[in-house]
């Protein structure tokens, strides 16, 4: 390709050609401006700019010449070594944003992932995105737990925190990053809430089950009563983890934890024997086209309100709550077996239900002074009749 001529201007070492420019509608030839200069005894040719599309003239190349004589700006070549080197640095750097990325890969696709993307997007991504963890400060972290618990409870303020945790270990464990090199404060959470019904309420629930029609909504909320198994658990729940032969029930994934087995009471057991197992699905309690369930609270409400139960009671899982409370209560069962039961990774967690196993305790204690001043009173009555006798 012949080379095209060059114009030379009122500037030293800024010359132009001729080149079509597309201004609006318009078709027109514009000038493409050029400078030459020394640097470090080489001679260096670059492009300046488009008359129109840069808005270039010749005295704004001579600007660039100087600037660059003088070493104030870099080359066009040097730019985009270092642009280049930047993006390299970039791709190396292990931000939140991208352990984020790896992270929700190494994770099953479920409800609880959905969650924590929505805290990520809401909460995270804004302030820690493009910061690697060694980047991030303790302040950093006291500024949004402080500007979080303005408008959340205490709880979605520690969901969040927690994230932003997991996240962090999840690189560190992985060889990908550094940990925080400080603790990150979370808030105290008071959530001890225990949903227990009275026996009058329980009998109106179980009435209420046997009217039900609907298929699932009514065993589903037995097997939270009989078994303690939480609403997911239930959901996820399969006839291939029932062992019928050995009496248990295999609860996979327990909230997170790994696979652990529970008694199959009688209750349970004949509960389960008398539904119908499909060839269309592996579930005990199947959703739409066999696979897994997602949803029954409108069912479960429903047989909720019928029984005229507290609104805030939840139909599954404050079942859980009264298996538990009922366990606990009845003081035949210590902290230890219950958290078995309950699948609860912290003995903390078990720790609400503590002070019912302390009123069966003190009912327990009650008695055995009870017994002891009848044995005292039997024993003052036969003095007093030997007494009798001698007169």
């Amino acid at each position: 390709m012949p080379a095209q001529k060059r114009f030379k201007t009122g500037y030293s070492g800024v010359y132009y050609i001729q080149g079509k420019g597309v201004t609006g509608s318009s078709h027109k030839i514009e000038k493409i401006f050029y400078i030459t200069y020394r640097k470090n005894g080489k001679l260096i040719s670059e492009k300046a700019g488009r008359q129109f599309q840069d808005d270039m003239t010749a005295a704004k190349s001579s600007g660039i010449r100087a600037r660059r004589l003088e070493g104030k700006e870099l080359s066009n070549k040097a730019r985009r070594l270092e642009e280049e080197a930047r993006k390299q640095a970039e791709a190396g750097k292990w931000t939140i944003g991208r352990l984020w990325a790896e992270y929700q890969k190494d994770r099953k696709a479920n409800k609880s992932l959905h969650t924590d993307q929505g805290r990520y997007e809401r909460y995270l991504k804004s302030h820690f995105e493009n910061k690697e963890p060694k980047d991030i400060l303790p302040l950093d972290v006291d500024r949004l737990r402080i500007k979080l618990s303005k408008g959340l409870s205490p709880q979605s303020v520690k969901h969040v925190l927690n994230l932003l945790t997991w996240i962090i270990n999840f690189g560190t464990k992985k060889g990908l990053c550094p940990g925080l090199p400080f603790h990150v404060k979370k808030p105290k959470v008071h959530n001890e809430k225990i949903e227990d019904l009275t026996s009058e309420q329980l009998a109106r629930l179980l009435n209420a089950i046997k009217e039900d029609s609907h298929p699932q909504a009514g065993p589903m909320m037995l097997m939270a009563l009989y078994t303690g198994l939480r609403r997911s658990e239930l959901f996820k729940l399969k006839w291939d983890n029932v062992d019928f032969e050995r009496g248990f029930i295999l609860v996979r994934d327990p909230k997170g934890g790994l696979d652990q087995k529970i008694p199959l009471n009688d209750a349970a057991r004949t509960l389960l024997e008398s539904r119908i197992k499909t060839d269309s699905s592996d579930y005990v309690f199947p959703g739409r086209g066999g696979k897994q369930r997602v949803d029954i609270n409108h069912a479960v409400n429903q047989i909720k309100t019928a029984a005229g139960l507290p609104k805030d009671f939840r139909p599954l899982h404050g079942l859980r709550h009264v298996y538990a409370s009922m366990l606990a209560s009845s003081g035949q069962v210590d902290m230890y077996t219950l958290q078995k039961l309950l699948t609860h990774k912290d003995p903390r967690m078990t720790q609400r239900y503590a002070h019912l196993r302390d009123d069966a305790l003190k009912k327990a204690s009650d008695l055995a002074g009870d017994i002891i001043s009848n044995a005292a009173s039997r024993d003052t009555n036969k003095v007093v009749s030997m007494e009798n006798k001698e007169f």
